[in-house]
């Protein structure tokens, strides 16, 4: 049963050193009673007391890896049911599903294993692969080497036979999640999982069948969990993965405090999948198209709400400049940063793109914040070492932010301040008629 704040209170040292980060110990308390803190930001809480309120202070979802050489998927964790109560942390995986007895095995994981979209700075792919055996367990061992041979990124293994799922588990990597244990078989994939010490996924057709199998696994000693409450259709998925989600969060319900699988077959339940509340969202084909729907959802999901994506300030080259290029500013809000230099990138005009740090903010919002001024862009120019890479001393400024023109000249004295477009889809007009001039 989960503690309240006072009871939590009464097993903490009660000095009020500040070390955690709250101001008191009580302020500590309330936040590792409504799941908003960890237990380890308390130095000095003694043994006996850790071991009283680790289990009460344990996040609701149980956090789970799946790893191969390096490469892992963290899934669970979570805290809320909202991401704007406070943000949702590990992203859902996306994995496609290939049978063992495919002819194609080896070309189609390639094929998935080396997409790789560039979305707003950050690279994204496919995050693993799942085999299923359909026959005997050679050819699930032959098809798993085949898969390692392609791919190095952590493996979900398939398989109704414990045999053969302990014969596919020794070629699979670090830790393979094993699918799955269900009413037939849960004491022979337990005993396995627990030997190999690898995560364990569960399946039933009912939330009350799966949390009677969690806990009798629980037993046998395995605490890495996925559960599959084996829903396939829009309602009834969106209702079970709803219902687990906010049993785990908000009634703190053990037994199904687990990350969540699911196998959807069409790209609307994907999407549906990835938004609530998946962890493994296993596909049957791979479709460019559909993956860099999913991923760009995905990624716009689990986004920090309250910090914007940014890149790193500094100095970027665009089309291998000269010394007589043009020299841009903007602010290091990714999708700033990102218009200015596919519209210069795309004319086939060479620049100099200047990222000021703005925390994250664009143009006009960083403006009006004092995050992007005349002293911010004079520092962007002296730490960044432009001076020493052009023949000239001219620099573009959005025309947005044109009121800087004046502070920046006595800011940069012997810059010329050329003022541009407002927009960057403007700016290889603006080049080709007044940097010349």
């Amino acid at each position: 049963m989960a503690l309240t704040g006072l009871q939590i209170y009464k097993l903490l040292p009660q000095t009020n050193c500040k070390e955690c980060g709250h101001p008191t110990c009580l302020a500590f308390a309330m936040k590792l009673a409504a799941k908003q803190a960890e237990l380890a930001g308390c130095p000095y809480v003694t043994p006996e007391a850790k071991a009283q309120l680790e289990s009460a202070s344990a996040p609701p979802i149980r956090l789970v890896t799946v790893s191969n050489n390096g490469t892992k998927i963290e899934e669970g964790n979570e805290t809320v049911m909202f991401r704007h109560e406070k943000t949702f942390y590990h992203r859902a995986a996306l994995m496609i599903r290939l049978k063992d007895d495919d002819p194609a095995l080896q070309e189609k994981i390639s094929k998935a294993d080396s997409y790789i979209v560039d979305y707003v700075g950050i690279k994204l792919g496919v995050d693993g692969f799942a085999i299923e055996a359909t026959a005997d367990a050679t050819k699930f061992v032959e098809a798993i080497k085949v898969t390692r041979s392609a791919t190095k990124k952590p493996l979900i293994l398939i398989a109704a036979d414990s045999a053969a799922m302990a014969e596919g588990a020794k070629e699979a990597g670090d830790k393979p999640l094993l699918y799955a244990a269900d009413e037939s078989n849960w004491q022979k994939m337990a005993e396995l999982a627990k030997s190999l010490k690898t995560p364990l996924a569960v399946k039933a057709a009912s939330l009350e069948k799966l949390a009677e199998l969690t806990e009798s696994i629980k037993k046998l000693g395995v605490e890495d969990l996925v559960l599959d409450p084996m829903m396939n259709g829009h309602l009834d998925s969106l209702s079970a993965l709803t219902q687990i989600r906010r049993l785990a969060i908000k009634k703190n319900f053990r037994a199904l405090g687990y990350p969540v699988i699911t196998f959807p077959n069409d790209e609307v339940l994907a999407a549906q999948h990835v938004a609530k509340y998946s962890s493994f969202v296993v596909l049957d084909d791979f479709d460019p198209a559909m993956m860099y729907a999913l991923l760009a959802l995905r990624q716009n999901i689990y986004t920090d709400p309250q910090k914007p994506i940014q890149v790193l300030p500094g100095l970027y080259e665009i089309n291998s400049p000269k010394p007589d290029s043009p020299v841009f500013v903007t602010t290091n809000f990714s999708i700033t940063y990102f218009a200015v230099n596919n519209e210069v990138e795309g004319s086939g005009l060479q620049g100099w793109l200047l990222v000021a740090d703005a925390e994250g903010m664009s143009v006009l919002t960083a403006w009006a914040a004092g995050k992007f001024d005349a002293d911010r862009i004079a520092k962007a120019v002296k730490t960044t070492g432009i001076e020493s890479k052009v023949n000239h001393k001219k620099i573009i400024i959005p025309g947005q932010v044109a009121v800087l023109s004046g502070e920046l000249e006595e800011s940069l004295p012997g810059w010329q301040i050329m003022v541009g477009p407002k927009e960057a889809v403007d700016l290889p007009a603006y080049v080709k008629t007044m940097w010349k001039n």
